[in-house]
C-alpha cells in the first residue's frame, strides 16, 4: 500500500505542476492569439494584437 500512496502522491504532486504551468502560460498576452479560438469565430484573427485587444475588451 506504500508504494501506491508513493505514486498517487507523485501523480498529484505533477498534475498541480502542470496546472500552474498551463495558467501561468494561459495568462500571457503574447501567446493568447495563439490559445483562444474565439479569435477564428469573432473574425478578428487578421488585427494587430493592439486592435484584437481593443475589440474584445470593449464594454456592452
Amino acid at each position: 500500500m506504500k508504494r501506491f500512496d508513493r505514486i498517487l502522491l507523485k501523480l498529484i504532486v505533477i498534475q498541480f505542476v502542470i496546472l500552474v504551468f498551463t495558467q501561468l502560460l494561459i495568462q500571457q498576452k503574447s501567446i493568447q492569439p495563439y490559445l483562444s479560438r474565439v479569435v477564428q469565430y469573432e473574425g478578428v484573427n487578421k488585427l494587430t494584437i493592439t486592435e484584437w485587444l481593443e475589440t474584445f475588451s470593449q464594454e456592452e
